[in-house]
């Protein structure tokens, strides 16, 4: 038995190891059909291996005349609730429709602004999470943002999970270490060392049913997937997250969620350039609602 990626290499010494690497790890290999995400998988060589090569990202995002739910706008910045699905930037798999491509047609000044692939964006949320995120549109307004989402101190943001089961407290802090999973590479893992330090503080809001509960999240850092993996540490996973989650307990829910139900609330900071104290809320989505999530509009 030999390793996926090697015997890849092998049949295509015109792709290097990384970027086979790096396309079974996105899902872009199949083994005898099935879609196969580690490259360490042990295969015989008698397979049939098929690999699609998805068009390459442009070196730097264009505009795209795509709506955008603004909630504030001025000069210096713009808060957008961006709907669950929609990919913050551009990147393999996802080089048009991003959040990005949206902002260079409302807001083509942004263009200069950071790395060419992420301009005037300081923080992410995942693709399935809707809800708030801050984009610069000046460089004074990018440096002080990127300063204090760094910080984690002057930056309060709080989101809403709904998660199967209820936690054995009602209330609770959460600080650990997240790194990359030793086996899965595109998921994150609770360790002992070597990781970022995540803090998550929680509270129950209410049970929405015998097998759903609102939770409230407030994070003091900003680690990928920090949510996530600190709900499933609990036992109570994010209702229909992938990744995470419990596919048995989804299936049970009707209808069955459509996406992770992970929505960013919340946001409180000060204004990058007046220093202004400014706090914004986004509505709780349709999807919330329909398990039972009302009256957390404001």
């Amino acid at each position: 038995m030999q390793r996926l990626d090697i015997i890849l290499l092998e049949r295509h010494p015109d792709l290097t190891r990384s970027r086979i690497k790096g396309l079974i790890e996105a899902g872009y290999v199949k083994v005898d059909g099935v879609t196969v995400d580690k490259a360490g998988a042990k295969v015989s060589g008698d397979e049939k291996f098929e690999i699609e090569i998805p068009p390459p990202v442009p070196a730097t995002p264009g505009p795209e005349d795509i709506k955008l739910d603004i909630v504030y706008e001025d000069d210096d910045i713009v808060v957008v609730d961006k709907p669950a699905g929609m990919v913050v930037h551009p990147a393999p798999g996802h080089a048009t429709g991003t959040l990005v491509n949206a902002l260079l047609h409302h807001a083509p000044q942004i263009a200069a602004l950071g790395c060419r692939e992420r301009p005037g964006i300081v923080h992410r949320l995942d693709q399935e999470t809707s809800g708030l995120i801050i984009i610069a549109k000046t460089e004074p307004a990018m440096q002080n943002l990127a300063k204090a989402f760094a910080s984690h101190k002057f930056v309060k943001k709080t989101y809403l999970a709904i998660c199967h089961r209820r936690p054995r407290l009602d209330a609770g802090r959460l600080e650990t270490q997240l790194a990359r999973h030793p086996v899965d590479r595109k998921r994150r893992a609770i360790v002992e060392r070597g990781g970022k330090i995540a803090i998550t503080n929680w509270r129950v809001v209410k049970a929405l049913s015998p097998a759903l509960t609102l939770v409230e999240c407030v994070i003091e850092t900003g680690r990928t997937h920090q949510i996530r993996v600190h709900m499933a540490s609990l036992g109570c996973p994010i209702a229909g997250d992938k990744m995470y989650g419990k596919a048995v307990l989804d299936r049970q829910l009707v209808p069955p969620p459509a996406r992770q139900l992970l929505h960013a609330w919340k946001l409180e900071l000060y204004h990058p350039v007046s220093n202004i104290p400014l706090s914004f809320t986004a509505p709780v989505p349709p999807e919330f609602e329909q398990y039972g999530a009302i009256g957390s509009r404001e």
